[in-house]
């Protein structure tokens, strides 16, 4: 299922919103995104592009499931198989595209809010290829600086080794089907394709287009590295504050192509959909490495919590240290995690109110308080921005040890009763 063969589905079970009028892609379309995050849309007219534009569709666990063919409960497990199991996907032939003049201010590309260093391409994903590592799938902010002219925030990881090695060219892709948006999100050891973990979450065949082997997306641009740097940003990330100002690459853009009446897809940044796209692929990783050092049942990257700095995790604990060696784990399985509450199995991850509760009732902070000072996440405000260094804590909120479970347990229901039957 392609994005737009999604969209339409979206459309069918009444979950689109479709926006007639004309809006604007400075400020208004993104406002309105902001206004009903949580909520897939459809801008049908855009103000200065034929395109139309959808947004939100990946703005929620229902619509990430329903996007994969899973239920929401399978979403961990799916993609941890992915990862650990990735195909090698099938390339075909590129049909139903054409080549469309190089002008980057004939998109719908979207200047989100007032601080921002431009306009913004925040939905695409970058495929690089290399001759020993192969295909890398990654998503990188592109502020546009010129009708051919980008400048990309790059961190130091897979992308950036690409580049190092001297692969200049690459590919840009907006509009992508949803096994490709989630695989592009997940960090795993370089050599590993994303895109042949997408294809081992559901069938994702690539196209070659351009003279690169790229997914059926709806707008796919090549382009080159300058070897010129340029001031990337501000730009609101994950933490709905602003990250800084940095000297980036900058990128010329040699071709775009396009399917026919292509629709563009534009990702809110600090919105719901940014949110759960980067941060829930870091949840397999986290289950991944507590399941080695105890039972884990299941993970939480909190909303709250910026979908990257937060997260909780429910265990089945059999020993003591369960709860510490747990906590130890999910800092290691996501780096850039600031804060984890570890909970027995009998707590729903997915309430705040059980979690608080678990805390009030099963917490004591000279015994159950793991603090640590190293490196995180650099889109934390508060940690130092040069070293990136911060402090960071995980709460074992488990039973402890030696005590009566009993103590700890809400009691069940004394009576199995249907209270329809009382309200009739």
């Amino acid at each position: 299922m392609n994005m737009r063969e999604f969209v339409d589905r979206l459309d069918k079970r009444g979950l689109l919103v479709r926006i007639k009028r004309p809006v604007d892609a400075k400020y208004e379309m993104a406002t309105l995104m902001k206004m009903l995050d949580g909520k897939p849309i459809l801008f049908e007219q855009v103000k200065g592009s034929s395109m139309p534009v959808v947004a939100n569709i990946c703005s929620s666990r229902e619509l990430i499931a329903l996007g994969l063919g899973i239920e929401q409960g399978e979403i961990i497990s799916k993609l941890a198989v992915a990862v650990d199991h990735p195909k090698e996907p099938k390339v075909a032939d590129a049909k139903g595209y054409e080549e469309i003049d190089v002008d980057l201010t004939k998109l719908p590309i979207l200047t989100h809010y007032p601080l921002d260093g431009g306009p913004y391409i925040s939905s695409g994903v970058v495929v690089a290829s290399d001759p020993e590592f192969g295909l890398n799938a990654s998503y990188h902010r592109i502020m546009t600086i010129g009708k051919d002219k980008v400048v990309i925030r790059i961190l130091p990881r897979h992308f950036d080794e690409f580049l190092k090695r001297g692969n200049k060219e690459f590919a840009v892709c907006i509009g992508n089907s949803m096994p490709v948006s989630v695989a592009s999100a997940v960090s795993t050891e370089l050599g590993k394709s994303e895109l042949s973990i997408a294809n081992a979450l559901a069938e994702t065949s690539l196209i070659e287009l351009g003279g690169h082997k790229v997914p059926k997306s709806e707008i796919i641009m090549i382009a080159e590295m300058t070897g010129e740097m340029h001031d990337e940003g501000p730009f609101l990330d994950l933490t709905e504050t602003p990250d800084i100002v940095r000297k980036q690459r900058v990128a010329k853009i040699k071709k775009i192509f396009a399917k026919k009446n292509p629709i563009y897809h534009a990702l809110l940044p600090g919105g719901l959909e940014h949110k759960f796209l980067m941060g829930m692929p870091r949840e397999p990783m986290i289950f991944r490495e507590v399941s080695k050092v105890c039972e884990c049942k299941d993970v939480l990257i909190t909303p709250g919590g910026c979908s990257w700095l937060h997260a909780i995790v429910s265990i089945k604990k059999k020993n003591p240290d369960d709860g510490r060696k747990a906590i130890e784990a999910a800092f290691k399985g996501h780096k850039s995690l600031k804060h984890v509450w570890v909970v027995d199995d009998d707590i729903d991850i997915h309430n705040q109110g059980e979690i608080e509760w678990a805390m009030a009732t099963r917490f004591q902070g000279d015994r159950d308080l793991v603090v640590k000072r190293e490196k995180g996440s650099s889109l934390d405000p508060s940690s130092d921005l040069e070293t990136r260094e911060t402090t960071k804590m995980g709460f074992d909120l488990t039973i402890p040890a030696g005590r009566d479970l009993k103590e700890f347990k809400k009691p069940e229901l004394t009576l199995k009763l249907d209270v329809k039957d009382y309200l009739a």
